[in-house]
């Protein structure tokens, strides 16, 4: 073959050569991010009904750790929680999904495993979870067990009093074990005081029986993967992007949906990074 005619071809070589690089540090910087520190949101929310004396409440909402390799072993939950700590949240809220099943995961953990670094959360009031849908659809009984030894109390539909706050712990909506009915029973039977929610996903807002003070959700991860000049690629709600991340107010609800701190379907993050968000609720601040 001449070397006329061999030019072409170690042309397409080249081409392929840099598209094979280009693909490696995409994932690489992709797995870089789903590995990198989260981001601590902060937040206020000021309340007419919050008791007379009583100080301010910090909640920790994390969501979403989907435990598995290659970017979430068990061990590193452990060193997150461990550094949340050191936030002195008065209460943790886990808002679901915490076992994972990512189609490119390097290693999957047993519902003991993925729940026990949450015995290293430390919190004035506790720490409260409710399940999500990859949880429902791997082990849920077992989860929730785990969460019981690791000193968390899973609210399935139920309500607890923490401090000046009632809590209420909607079940998964996605996979339909949600009742709005009962968690709100719930909470009016232990009196008056602020009331917040904690969910798995953002999508039982529009169905509220009342506004509460806030909602603490996951689910949607922020999209995870945003590309420049696309946005993210999906919510996984069914309202696309109205409850796609953050502080929000929706009609009259306050609330707040993280990025969470684990990766689904891919362990790859792209325009979002991980975040948790502390958020402060106490009285309303006095008019001048």
């Amino acid at each position: 073959m001449s070397a006329a005619a061999d030019k072409p071809r170690r042309r397409w070589r080249r081409w392929l050569l840099l598209l094979i690089l280009l693909g490696v540090a995409l994932v690489g910087k992709g797995l870089w991010n789903a590995g990198a520190d989260p981001v601590i949101r902060t937040a206020s929310v000021e309340l007419a009904d919050w008791p007379a004396g009583a100080p301010p409440m910090r909640v920790l909402l994390v969501s979403d750790t989907h435990v598995a390799g290659p970017d979430m072993p068990p061990e590193r939950l452990a060193a997150l929680m461990r550094r949340f700590n050191k936030l002195k949240p008065d209460l943790i809220l886990l808002a679901g999904d915490f076992h994972s099943g990512k189609t490119l995961a390097t290693r999957h953990y047993s519902a003991a495993e993925l729940t026990a670094p949450f015995a290293e959360a430390k919190a004035t009031y506790g720490v409260i979870a409710v399940l999500g849908n990859h949880d429902y659809w791997f082990q849920p009984e077992p989860i929730a067990k785990g969460m019981k030894a690791a000193g968390v109390t899973v609210l399935r539909n139920q309500a607890v009093r923490r401090g000046p706050l009632i809590v209420g712990g909607v079940d998964d909506e996605v996979t339909n074990h949600d009742n709005l009915k009962r968690t709100y029973a719930a909470m009016d039977a232990l009196g008056p005081g602020p009331r917040i929610l904690t969910t798995h996903s953002p999508d039982i807002v529009p169905d509220l029986p009342a506004p509460v003070d806030a909602v603490f959700a996951g689910h949607t991860h922020c999209g995870q993967i945003a590309l420049p000049f696309v946005g993210a690629l999906s919510y996984a709600s069914a309202y696309g992007d109205r409850f796609a991340c953050g502080d929000m107010t929706d009609g009259m609800q306050r609330l707040f949906v993280g990025a969470g701190l684990g990766t689904s379907i891919l362990p790859l993050r792209y325009g979002v990074p991980p975040d948790v968000w502390l958020v402060t609720l106490g009285p309303r601040s006095a008019t001048p």
